[in-house]
């Protein structure tokens, strides 16, 4: 699950931090997406622009949009290696049901609304038995609805142009976003299961809820769970409007190898074969096949086993399309500083409030944003590269 690669996640950043204080570090490091603007403030990796120039190694095969997250200036600091991005996930046995047609997904917030409407059932006692839609209370997917808004999570561009300093996803397309899942919850259209991940894809599974946002990288397990006993489709991240389809789109997720500096002159060669080799065509189709992760090497798709899995399961082709229709600019290259961590936590909060304790939408991002970016002002003057 999403929260526990997460965790993991955590614990290597924190051992990291750890050995560069002994200097004990490994001379290759895979870490989140996370922490992208921490690892090149704390200027301890050799950039893989300075490798690929070097070498005059042709990137033009690995994709744009994933490499501009991981840019920073123009240079690309790490490798991506596994990477998703979230998209609607539904029950095709369920739509029919309901006199949905299965083949056609929910494209927008007011579609999501009506659809979850038809697929909620109540029993005579008004209890819930199946719910039309969920999503876990996770910062990672306000932070991917307000991407496909068209709204910047971060001033200066999100921190792409110019240092960031300041959150500004208290937006009306922030408050937007939580507006429309207040109101479904409101309902008892939306099923909440928490913070967790894994509890809304267990409740997916059992055929609690007919549909729900979930990363890409976790396909493979959906189709798994639910083999023999419903039909699984999937759809584009859902966003305001048709519009939008035109002008924005998703951020990438997942993670990047990083090459640390200061290690032998061998050591780094051989790191940066392992680099290579990660991202061939071969390796990223069979990443690919077995997770949902989409490779990074547009070549992979080529390969000849990803393009035969794909025809068995055309689901896989949805996040694929998902990635090439974004246009790759601030708001898809997503939010760029050292405190995002504690920022999705704070947006994680500003959710619960707003559906539990009826705080208003946006009282409850004004707040979040408030406590970022006083986050933000002491990590640019403790932390930042100036």
């Amino acid at each position: 699950p999403l929260n526990t690669a997460l965790g993991r996640m955590h614990k290597a950043m924190n051992k990291l931090k750890a050995g560069l204080q002994s200097g004990d570090v490994p001379s290759v490091i895979m870490l989140f997406d996370l922490g992208t603007r921490l690892m090149y403030d704390l200027d301890v990796i050799v950039p893989m622009q300075t490798l690929i120039d070097k070498e005059k190694l042709d990137i033009s095969d690995i994709e744009p949009n994933i490499m501009g997250y991981y840019s920073v200036g123009g240079k690309l600091y790490s490798m991506p290696f596994n990477t998703s991005n979230p998209m609607l996930y539904y029950n095709k046995d369920m739509f029919k049901a309901a006199g949905l047609d299965p083949d056609k997904p929910p494209r927008t917030f007011a579609e999501v609304k009506d659809y979850a409407a038809k697929l909620t059932k109540k029993g005579a006692d008004g209890k819930v038995s199946q719910y039309g839609y969920s999503m876990a209370i996770y910062g990672w997917f306000f932070e991917q609805l307000l991407a496909v808004s068209g709204g910047l999570y971060l001033d200066n561009g999100n921190g792409r142009d110019a240092l960031a300093t300041a959150a500004t996803f208290n937006s009306p397309e922030g408050i937007a976003i939580l507006q429309w899942w207040k109101e479904m919850y409101d309902a008892g259209i939306l099923g909440n299961y928490g913070r967790p991940t894994a509890e809304t894809q267990k409740a997916f599974d059992a055929q609690q809820t007919a549909m729900m946002i979930e990363s890409t990288a976790g396909l493979r397990a959906r189709l798994n769970a639910a083999q023999g006993k419903f039909e699984l489709g999937t759809g584009f991240l859902p966003r305001p409007n048709e519009e939008t389809y035109k002008t924005s789109g998703t951020i990438i997720g997942g993670a990047s190898l990083w090459i640390m500096k200061g290690r032998p002159a061998a050591e780094e060669a051989c790191a940066w074969e392992l680099v290579k080799y990660s991202v061939s065509p071969k390796v990223q189709a069979q990443w690919h096949i077995a997770t949902g992760y989409y490779p990074v090497n547009k070549r992979g798709y080529e390969d000849p086993d990803d393009k035969a899995w794909r025809d068995k399961y055309p689901q896989f082709q949805t996040a694929i399309d998902q990635l090439h229709m974004a246009p790759n600019n601030s708001v898809t290259q997503g939010a760029l500083t050292g405190v995002m961590p504690q920022a999705r936590q704070e947006v994680e909060t500003a959710i619960e409030s707003v559906l539990l304790k009826n705080v208003s939408p946006k009282d409850a991002l004004d707040l979040a944003a408030k406590n970022v970016t006083a986050a933000i002002e002491n990590y640019n003057k403790t932390t930042a590269r100036k």
